[in-house]
């Protein structure tokens, strides 16, 4: 098992290229089990949940091959996938469990092939993500659902029909998994209270490339009217901006400057307004995005997280780490998921003064934070001791880095690129 090892108190400073966004491309990559015609798909992240949705569809009959980069070294990969003949409609839980996004193969296998068997998923332990919202849209649509053993057992005999569905809240992944769902149903869906995050947008899109009629997505009430049959395309995928948040926060914390590469601020505002709001300089470049705290320090400044367009839950262990250093105090809200305050005891190791009362935290800036062991517990609480890190006084070790093998691409290379003393070891090394 690897761990990270980063000496702190280096400023960053340099160019930093923003990959493909992880969480446009899994569901995607699911797409494609909606044509027996070929999706090909640009700037696809190298990423470990990249690779486990790819071996989630190749036992059901969908044929990937990976091309080289094209024309850009930081373009990302190229995956041509093409799902003939679906011999299989399982989605197996010793796959599934490895990854929640694996259950977006449901709503287009049951569209296509009018059944499916998806294991309930696992993922980041960071509270209930219930699945009854695609659950209860599919059956509004006609199928006959069954949760037996651990399956969601889907079965549509007569296909499906599109249906007014209002959610109870706003779920991105039960969005685009009966947006995916509705291309191929009788008649017109519209979803209502859906989720505007930028991923919603690109899988529409991509959709609308391949042959779908799918209009309002990046608002809150989506139109998707049926069509018989979808048909290959090729696309390019979206560029990250968690990634593009995470590099911005780094260079934030360690008092640097640095530019990301095809970053978007559209997709960013909430975070670019809080970051400005704490005494950063945030500039759009003709190539991406200029981040810069050169004079000053970073001011404390409250955060509640919200769906898009508000401040990202994926984003806020990152901010809490910016503002443990921060003059005054913060209060960080969250309110989409509980439990995603698990880095707070870790943070506490380096030197951080927090409260966590219920789905809030009050951070008192302190000094510095000081080098120590931690250990990752999810993705993103991952990557909030690695932004710690390198503004910590000392030598921080970062073990069960598998997490952040699961979103980031090539991090150590990236923050050495700008001056990080970081690196890689196995434990025990």
């Amino acid at each position: 098992m690897d761990k990270i090892i980063i000496r702190g108190g280096k400023s960053l400073s340099g160019i930093i290229p923003i990959s493909g966004a992880k969480n446009a491309a899994l569901p995607i990559m699911a797409a494609s089990i909606l044509t027996d015609q070929t999706l090909s798909l640009s700037n696809v992240p190298h990423l470990a949940d990249i690779t486990t949705m790819a071996n989630l569809l190749r036992p059901m009959g969908v044929e990937i091959g990976v091309g080289a980069r094209v024309n850009d070294p930081h373009g990302g990969h190229v995956l041509d996938l093409t799902a003939k003949e679906i011999v299989d409609t399982t989605a197996p839980y010793d796959l599934v469990r490895k990854m929640r996004a694996s259950v977006f193969v449901l709503g287009p296998l049951l569209a296509r092939c009018r059944e499916a068997k998806v294991s309930l998923p696992g993922g980041c332990a960071i509270g209930a993500r219930p699945v009854d919202l695609h659950c209860h849209g599919l059956e509004q649509m006609g199928a006959e659902i069954d949760l037996e053993g651990g399956y969601i057992h889907a079965r549509a005999p007569n296909g499906l029909t599109g249906a007014k569905i209002a959610f109870s809240k706003v779920s991105v992944g039960a969005t685009e998994n009966l947006m995916m769902a509705a291309t191929l149903a009788k008649g017109e869906t519209q979803l209502i209270n859906a989720a505007a995050e930028p991923e919603v947008v690109d899988l529409a899109n991509c959709l609308n490339a391949m042959g779908a009629d799918i209009e309002g997505m990046g608002t809150n009430l989506i139109t998707i009217r049926g069509v018989p049959a979808l048909h290959g395309a090729q696309y390019r995928i979206i560029p990250d901006r968690i990634e593009t948040g995470t590099y911005a926060i780094a260079a934030a914390v360690t008092g640097g400057q640095v530019e990301l590469l095809g970053a978007r601020l559209d997709h960013i505002s909430s975070l670019a307004e809080t970051l400005v709001r704490a005494g950063i300089d945030v500039n759009e470049t003709p190539n991406g995005l200029s981040i810069a705290r050169m004079n000053g320090h970073v001011k404390g400044v409250d955060i509640m997280t919200e769906p898009f367009p508000g401040f990202p839950t994926d984003l806020q262990a990152q901010a809490m780490s910016l503002m443990t250093v921060a003059e005054g105090a913060a209060m960080i809200t969250e309110t989409i998921f509980e439990n995603r305050f698990m880095h707070v005891p870790e943070l506490a190791r380096m030197g951080a003064n927090i409260t966590v009362h219920h789905g809030s935290a009050l951070v008192r800036g302190v000094e510095t934070l000081r080098g120590a062991p931690v250990m990752a517990t999810d993705l993103r609480a991952s990557v909030s001791l690695v932004v710690a890190a390198l503004a910590a006084e000392g030598e921080t070790t970062i073990s069960r880095v598998y997490h952040l093998d699961r979103g980031y691409e090539r991090l150590e290379e990236k923050l050495a690129a700008c001056g990080a003393d970081v690196r890689r070891a196995r434990e025990g090394d």
